[in-house]
């Protein structure tokens, strides 16, 4: 599969024999949602049905290796992703604080050629701005990033 390495395909493969606790060469949600666990990803019980159905193209309810390498391997991008926007905060929050305003968040989106008009960068603050004090935090950022992300896709 596309996107992840030998190496990353091998470890998919001993997390996935791991947790095919009945040696069935599927997962069913249970295991799956321990396995996830395992390898450092939280999920609820609904992402964990969300994330089967969006894989499981034989609708059996179960994974076989194949669906769950295709699985993890969005999950691993999403993952990756996050800690870009994360990388991406540190460097806009030139004074450490915590938060960015919008003079920040606009020169982001001029930077990354994102086709955001200044009412639009305002609304995004507004809609993300947890507390409602015109700044975004690291959280509110990765929100509305990963949202502005996929509009410009």
């Amino acid at each position: 599969m596309q996107g992840i390495t030998d190496e990353q395909r091998s470890e998919l493969r001993e997390a996935f024999d791991m947790f095919d606790t009945d040696s069935s060469g599927t997962i069913d949600a249970k295991e799956l949602r321990v396995a996830m666990k395992a390898l450092g990803f939280e999920t609820s019980a609904q992402e964990i049905r969300d994330m089967m159905a969006s894989v499981d193209v034989d609708q059996s309810g179960t994974l076989d290796f194949e669906e769950f390498v295709e699985m993890m391997t969005k999950k691993m991008g999403e993952r990756e992703a996050k800690q870009e926007l994360v990388r991406v905060f540190a460097i806009l929050d030139e004074q450490g604080r915590g938060m960015l305003s919008f003079r920040d968040l606009r020169r982001l989106a001029v930077e990354l050629e994102l086709p955001f008009s200044d009412k639009e960068v305002e609304d995004m603050i507004r809609v993300a701005d947890s507390d409602g004090d015109g700044e975004v935090t690291e959280a509110d950022f990765v929100r509305i990033m990963s949202v502005a992300s996929s509009k410009s896709v």
